[in-house]
């Protein structure tokens, strides 16, 4: 005889109404109970959404103190008496050829410049009688180098192509070297005298992420440097490039600049990673994720004790449903239902209110929000899936009550 479906037997759909009546026939217990989980989800995106967007920040500083210079110099040997001497020379057009690279933002030339026994002074008299002070380094650049090590200029102006072209006499000041000068102000047109030649202050500067020591000398135009001071070669080449272009810049550059003798000079390019880097990352990521899982399992005891209790004060509803011939199964399978729901619902409010958040205090502290969409939804279903963990035993502590044991009273 083929099988005929029972009416009264017990389907799906029912089982979802039972369970929607548990849920909502205690409002209170309810918000509850999915307080516990709204908390353990959104602790663990807000986590995981701090540690991306943390992880994010530290990329962008290590970027921008790190990756983007590259510095060439002439290689150096050995000389008789022991000095260092450079086995080629950096031509003058070095920073307009090395421009022409894709990856290279800026580029400028800087150079050391002799004084021998010539001292700098903001003086033109030499007193005797005053005590001996050291005087600060000279060094003369291309009008781009300001830019390519990230100066700024605090007052008066950074020599222009004009004023190298035509060997002016006319200096910027390093912050530091301005104070040691005592010359705070241009509007009186200051200037100084390295030896007995005197040349106008036009502006000081500070900054100068990529040369901090250029902060303490006097910085002339390369041309008046040719002419006053008879420099013969640039000694490198600070290029600013876009992020993830050294390795490339690095093997192009010498090639631009000396196509038959590109071995003969030395480059110092950031590597493609930091290791260091990766590894401040991977531990705030670690901090952070357990964070989350002590918060996502705090949520997950919270609906489970609130399930069992509830199991505790609906004895006589669950015996008189035995008693009416409800199976063990249908009695868990209610239970389970209603934990899930409970986890699913609080699961989704947490991932909302946790995306909410870091997006909130990313804004305020002025960082880029990172936070990967698979992360909130994941979140979400996570909700459901503690909900169903946490509904296990209690659920099989319903299904284990006796009907006459219930009917009773009983526990």
């Amino acid at each position: 005889m083929p099988s005929v479906a029972r009416g009264d037997r017990f389907s799906v759909q029912d089982l979802i109404v039972e369970a929607s009546y548990g849920i909502g026939a205690r409002p209170a217990r309810l918000v509850m109970t999915t307080l516990g989980t709204v908390l353990g989800i959104g602790s663990l995106v807000v986590t995981i959404g701090f540690a991306q967007t943390a992880a994010g920040q530290i990329a962008r500083q290590f970027d921008a103190v790190a990756a983007t210079q590259v510095v060439i110099t002439p290689n150096t040997t050995q000389s008789a008496n022991g000095t260092a001497v450079a086995t080629a020379r950096i031509p003058w057009d070095a920073a307009a050829r090395v421009e022409r690279l894709v990856g290279v933002e800026r580029a400028g030339l800087i150079t050391e410049v002799p004084l021998g026994e010539l001292t700098v002074t903001a003086v033109p008299v030499n007193d005797p009688s005053a005590a001996a002070t050291l005087s600060p380094a000279v060094v003369a650049t291309s009008p781009e180098l300001l830019d390519a090590v990230r100066g700024t200029v605090v007052t008066g102006r950074y020599f222009d192509a004009g004023h190298d072209r035509r060997a002016d006499r006319v200096v910027v000041l390093g912050e530091r070297a301005a104070e040691r000068l005592g010359i705070n102000r241009l509007d009186t047109q200051p200037a100084i005298f390295i030896g007995e030649i005197s040349y106008t202050v036009i502006g000081i500067v500070n900054g100068m992420q990529r040369r901090p020591d250029m902060l303490d000398s006097v910085i002339l135009p390369l041309g008046t440097a040719r002419a006053d001071f008879n420099v013969r070669a640039p000694d490198e080449v600070q290029i600013q490039i876009v992020i993830g272009a050294g390795s490339v810049v690095a093997r192009q550059a010498p090639i631009a600049i000396d196509p038959n003798a590109p071995d003969s000079y030395s480059v110092q390019a950031p590597p493609t990673g930091s290791k260091l880097q990766k590894n401040v990352q991977a531990d705030i990521n670690v901090v952070f994720l357990i964070l989350g899982a002590i918060a996502l399992l705090a949520g997950g005891l919270g609906i489970a004790n609130v399930t069992l209790l509830s199991v505790m004060e609906r004895v006589g509803e669950i015996g008189l449903r035995r008693a009416l011939g409800a199976t063990r199964r249908q009695i868990a399978g209610q239970f389970m239902v209603e934990s899930v729901v409970i986890g699913l619902l609080g699961g989704l409010i947490g991932s909302a209110l946790g995306v909410f958040a870091v997006v909130i205090v990313a804004l305020v502290q002025q960082w880029t929000p990172i936070l990967d969409p698979a992360v909130a939804i994941g979140s979400a279903l996570l909700g459901a899936v503690v909900g169903l963990a946490a509904g296990v035993y209690p659920a099989l502590r319903a299904s284990s009550i006796e009907p006459i044991t219930a009917l009773r009273g009983g526990p």
